[in-house]
């Protein structure tokens, strides 16, 4: 019996100490207080979604969004892009991209010169990319500065797309390593000029060499600074470390349950139903699934058994929906937790919009218990 209650008292003082280490941030114990007292949401409400990212990049000092970007920039050229396909992605059956067709995983037009495409909906004819994949140099870019928000904004993050093999702080303060890109910050000296105070290095939640949002917290730039430009460099002429970049975002963000809501039909993976309750996994209807409009998967190393399993191979639901839908992935972060992977949110629409559902004809009958309809064939 002692045994048992030092047990018990052990688990809730280990399930009561995650949570205040992890606060403000999510956690199941804060999650479940939230649910008894009425919000019961769950994960829903600290995943941050960045809807718009055109909307949230930051504005150059001086010069538009090409010349402050690109100016600097020497062996880093526009759409120095390789395989973005992480190790994970190589089997059909584990390829989150694949799994609804889309090579690229974004459901984007490529860039303004014809080369790969841009994530999370990022616009080619308003953002510029560069990168070092196929040249044969040591590559340096040094961008132009960027204006920083007013001091009392600083809550959120600097966010930046990018690809490659990047030497960064990963999940848990860990080391990634890679080529290295640094946030430098400044301090203006006039409207068109300012001086570098220091450099921070982003948190990078991987995988690489895939698309993702390198992070820097804004509370880890000093006050004194009020801009902030991009430095990195790739001096390493292996063809697999090569680094694309885009510039730096503010990111303007909604969470999921406030995007997704309660009424949308929602493709659920089975490995996050339990933290997203309050999303509505899609119907079936005599035989009939309905469309959803939305895909929820659990963090890249769940992604890739989630997705075998509900993949045509496996007789799950991707297997039709790859025929229907084309998918984008949406820029996420959980909030207060910059260095963690929860998981990616896509936004399914129809490969041919003009497609019109089929109205199914449902009759009823009804028969006694000893009713055949025939013979059952066996081969």
């Amino acid at each position: 019996m002692a045994a048992a209650a030092t047990l018990v008292v052990f688990e809730v003082f280990s399930f009561t100490a995650g949570a205040v280490a992890q606060y403000p941030g999510f956690s199941l114990a804060s999650s479940n207080i939230h649910a008894v007292v009425g919000n019961p949401c769950g994960l829903a409400n600290k995943v941050l979604v960045e809807t718009d990212p055109n909307a949230s990049m930051m504005q150059p000092l001086v010069g538009d969004q090409f010349s402050t970007f690109t100016n600097g920039a020497r062996g880093f050229v526009p759409n120095g892009v390789g395989d973005v396909m992480s190790p994970d992605e190589q089997e059909e059956t584990s390829s989150i991209a694949k799994s609804f067709g889309d090579k690229s995983g974004t459901g984007e037009s490529a860039t303004q010169t014809g080369g790969a495409p841009l994530p999370y909906g990022l616009d080619a004819a308003t953002t510029p990319e560069l990168g070092t994949y196929g040249e044969e140099q040591p590559a340096d870019l040094v961008t132009g500065w960027y204006r920083l928000p007013a001091q009392h904004d600083r809550s959120d993050i600097v966010s930046i797309a990018a690809a490659g093999r990047i030497q960064a702080v990963g999940p848990n303060n860990g080391y990634v390593g890679g080529e290295p890109v640094e946030i430098e910050y400044g301090s203006t000296d006039s409207p068109t000029s300012a001086h570098a105070l220091g450099r921070v290095t982003p948190i990078d939640i991987g995988p690489a060499p895939s698309w993702r949002n390198l992070r820097v917290p804004l509370d880890r730039i000093p006050a004194t600074a009020n801009v902030i430009r991009i430095v990195a460099k790739d001096h390493n002429l292996d063809p697999q470390r090569w680094v694309a970049l885009t510039p730096p975002r503010i990111p303007k963000t909604h969470t999921l349950n406030d995007l997704v809501g309660s009424k949308q039909p929602v493709l659920l993976d089975w490995a996050v139903g339990l933290q997203f309750p309050c999303q509505r996994p899609f119907d079936h209807k005599d035989g009939i699934a309905q469309v959803p409009g939305w895909r929820i998967l659990p963090n890249r190393l769940g992604a890739a058994d989630t997705t075998m399993w509900e993949s045509h191979a496996g007789g799950g639901p991707l297997g039709w929906s790859q025929q229907l839908l084309r998918s984008q992935t949406l820029a996420t972060y959980l909030a207060f937790d910059w260095d963690q992977d929860w998981g990616e949110l896509q936004r399914l629409a129809p490969i041919d919009p003009s497609a019109v559902p089929a109205t199914p004809a449902v009759t009823q009958e009804t028969h006694s218990g000893m009713w055949s309809p025939g013979h059952i064939y066996t081969w």
